[in-house]
């Protein structure tokens, strides 16, 4: 938020200079962005007087004798400008001034002359119409008659002010105005407010036919409307023009620029109806209708929802609550009536409806802060004070005041000076606390060590005594403050716990084997879901819904990683990664009743996700199961079903007979659903693996015990079968260690299916690794695996390949 230095001097004494006021600013609590002096980069420009001007005879050029005061009463100063006369009063650049981009006046020859110095124009200066009339001018700025001979160009323009740009935190609305922030300067320098003139003066003259009403009082709880006639269209005076500009907004027309005025100078954002665009001189607040259109100011149509608020005529839409007026009710030269209109909106509505057009305005950004009735109020009388003081029009008799009634007044609540001193850790005395509390404008009665405390109407942020400390230390000076440890606090030796270390080296098991890590927002939308095939009945849609979501795509808490992960594989494909593989540790977020009324499960999940041509099934299986090992932990796999994978590659993974996770390939429809680049769908495979992390964290061993390999001769047979499509790798595991004491180690290395199989068959071949307490000899291995064969023909039919 922009604001003059100058301006706010209107409201506070301040007698301390523009960058000190910055650091007091700082010190309560407002962040001031960006200094700006607008005389930057001037120097030696002062007002010139041209005494006399001749033509240069064969050019273009007139000779000008200008009186600069104490730079010379007779400057030779050759100018193009033909707007120029004797008499005039102009900005005259003498010999070393400079000017803004870097220019610096020297002595120069034009034609056969010497010039010692240049007249400025106004863009030269870097003014505009609104600081200056004729500033705009193709020619030399014209400075008005009375301006003083020799003076500094800055201070006759009123270039020699600071322009700030705070930053105001989302708890403080009430200081997204001039007056806030000048409430808070009059506090810190103890010295007294001076408001702005609210006065004004009804006519007689009423509008009967005028109506006002409120469909919609959740979403806007306070409504003001005056009706104002005869209306004048003229340009705002040069102060107001100058102010506004310097913050950001054009000079429009004096009614107009009267709503921005109170916009900048209240904090309240208004707007002007031409009553002879109202359909029956009515208006309504309510909220739209699916498929609704209006066309706001900006000559663009809308499409709204039933969660946009509306202000209506009659029969139409005339404005969108909060951010934009329609075009159909504008003010025009010919507007004579106008029904002035200050309001209370919602900030949640009006933040949703405003990035839901992507329709961002000033108005919508004082809204979605907050603004309350006190300022409701204000705003609406010193625009009346404005309209009359102008002379920009009459003020009616008709005015209309609805409201929902949510304003209590002042809030009043009792703080003892022990609980203050207990939030802050130090012992502000009690008599600070009151002067405080006073220059902030809170009522306050002492009783002892009990503070009776009245909370003005504009500090709706105020509820109790911790935000009361808040408001005292940051007045009292945050140097005050002394760094100590709680009263709970004990002194540790630090390091990670157990559990931070496991998930520490389960990261770096991982890493080691060729898995990057990646971190996603906690948050997604519906449709990723959607993009998951889930069930509408799944547990994974019951979702937390956040009230105020940054966008739309950010809607919902996630309940499971899959969609996270699958959306960074495809951004990854989308770069032309061509194999990648990831890994993440993260929450989700599973409500334990909705609506809440307690705080959600938070369970740790890990996903995995590989792609590539080197990536299968079984590439993904052996991470999972090397990291089951280099835990101590033992995983069984097991045919599952998921929305996601594919229904014959996927894994429902069990650790002490209990499903922990599951995994697969992703369905082919979800891959053509991405957006990938053509060309790169039907050969491209994406696995992804997702586990309770939290469960696993309660079987980890806290003591991992080293044995050591007890030397004797160990042996390897691979053994290929011919089995069922249906048969389980585990089932054929499960028999090959039941069978054979001496299988130590059973792992699958290829798998594959194929017509001279047979109908309904496969080919998996396995690698059995034989140990024992004595040496395994050639002969015991042989043995051993025609045992298993046997047995797996018995039990699953499946016959070996020699």
């Amino acid at each position: 938020m922009k604001i003059l230095f100058s301006w706010l001097k209107d409201y506070v004494d301040i007698e301390c200079q523009p960058l000190e006021l910055v650091d007091k600013l700082f010190g309560a609590g407002f962040e001031v962005e960006e200094t700006k002096y607008l005389g930057q980069d001037i120097e030696k420009v002062v007002v010139g007087e041209v005494t006399s001007i001749e033509k240069y005879e064969g050019t273009h050029l007139y000779i000008c004798h200008v009186n600069c005061g104490e730079y010379g009463a007779d400057n030779v100063i050759l100018t193009g400008a033909d707007n120029v006369f004797k008499g005039a009063k102009v900005p005259a650049a003498v010999v070393g001034a400079k000017l803004p981009g870097g220019i610096e006046i020297q002595p120069r020859k034009m034609a056969d002359m010497m010039s010692y110095g240049m007249l400025c124009s106004g863009g030269e200066l870097g003014v505009t119409e609104d600081w200056i009339k004729g500033a705009d001018v193709h020619g030399i700025l014209m400075l008005p008659s009375g301006a003083n001979v020799g003076e500094d160009i800055k201070k006759t323009l009123d270039l020699d002010d600071y322009v700030f740009d705070i930053s105001i935190t989302a708890n403080r609305p009430d200081c997204q105005s001039v007056l806030g922030i000048a409430r808070e300067v009059a506090a810190f320098l103890g010295k007294p407010l001076k408001e702005p003139d609210y006065s004004f003066t009804r006519t007689d003259v009423t509008k009967p036919e005028i109506s006002v009403e409120i469909e919609a009082l959740d979403l806007c709880p306070r409504y003001l409307g005056d009706y104002i006639y005869e209306v004048k269209h003229f340009e705002s005076p040069q102060w107001m023009k100058r102010r506004l500009s310097v913050c950001g907004f054009s000079s429009i027309d004096a009614i107009v620029d009267i709503t921005n005025y109170v916009l900048l100078e209240i904090g309240q954002p208004m707007h002007a109806y031409d009553l002879d665009t109202l359909d029956g001189k009515s208006i309504l607040v309510r909220r739209a209708k699916d498929g609704e259109k209006i066309t706001t100011l900006d000559e663009k149509e809308r499409v709204l929802t039933k969660d946009n608020l509306l202000i209506c005529d009659k029969h139409k839409g005339v404005g969108l609550a909060g951010i934009m007026g329609g075009l159909n009710s504008e003010i025009e030269v010919k507007t004579s009536e106008i029904l002035l209109e200050a309001a209370k909106f919602r900030r949640d509505n009006v933040r949703k409806t405003s990035r839901a057009l992507g329709l961002h305005t000033d108005a919508a950004a004082r809204f979605e802060k907050g603004v309350d009735e006190y300022g409701v109020e204000c705003g609406m009388n010193r625009a009346l004070n404005l309209v009359e003081k102008l002379g920009v029009a009459k003020i009616g008799n008709s005015h209309f005041d609805v409201s929902a009634g949510e304003d209590k007044g002042e809030a009043k609540f009792d703080v003892t000076v022990d609980k203050v001193n207990s939030v802050l850790g130090i012992d502000v005395p009690k008599a600070d606390i009151t002067r405080i509390l006073k220059s902030l404008m809170f009522g306050v009665e002492e009783n002892g060590e009990t503070l009776s405390v009245t909370v003005p109407r504009w500090r709706t942020d105020v509820e109790n005594y911790q935000d009361i400390a808040e408001e005292v230390i940051r007045e009292y000076g945050y140097d005050h403050v002394i760094p100590r440890f709680l009263d709970s606090a004990k002194v540790t030796n630090g390091g990670l716990s157990f559990l931070q270390n496991k998930e520490l080296s389960t990261k770096e098991y991982f890493c080691s084997q060729g898995f990057y890590e990646v971190r996603t927002l906690a948050m997604y939308s519906e449709h990723e879901l959607d993009m998951l095939r889930l069930p509408k009945n799944a547990p994974e849609r019951n979702v937390i819904k956040l009230l105020n979501p940054i966008t739309d795509n950010l809607s919902i808490l996630r309940t499971v990683l899959a969609p996270s992960m699958i959306n960074v594989i495809a951004d990854n494909i989308k770069n032309d990664c061509s194999a990648a593989r990831f890994f993440e540790i993260a929450n989700v977020h599973i409500p334990k009743a909705l609506p809440l009324t307690e705080a959600p499960e938070e369970r740790k999940e890990l996903c995995l996700g590989v792609y590539g041509a080197d990536e299968t099934f079984f590439t993904l299986k052996e991470a999972v199961e090397g990291f089951a090992a280099a835990n101590g932990l033992t995983f069984r796999f097991e045919r599952g079903e998921c929305s996601y994978l594919h229904p014959g590659i996927c894994a429902d993974i069990l650790c002490g007979g209990v499903k922990i996770g599951q995994m697969g390939k992703l369905r082919y429809e979800i891959v053509n659903d991405l957006n990938i680049a053509e060309g790169k769908k039907s050969d491209l495979s994406i696995f992804i693996a997702e586990i309770n992390y939290s469960a696993i964290e309660g079987l980890y061993k806290r003591e991992m015990k080293f044995t050591a390999d007890n030397g004797k001769l160990k042996a390897k047979r691979d053994i290929s079968l011919i089995c069922d499509k249906k048969t389980l790798c585990v089932e054929i595991e499960d028999v090959i260690k039941s069978v054979s004491a001496k299988a130590a180690d059973v792992k699958l290395i290829d798998s594959f299916e194929s017509e001279k199989l047979g109908l309904g068959k496969k080919s998996l071949t396995f690698t059995i690794t034989y140990a024992d307490n004595d040496d395994v000899t050639d002969e015991i291995a042989d043995s051993e695996t025609d045992t298993i064969a046997s047995a797996l023909n018995d039990k699953l039919g499946a016959v070996r390949r020699v």
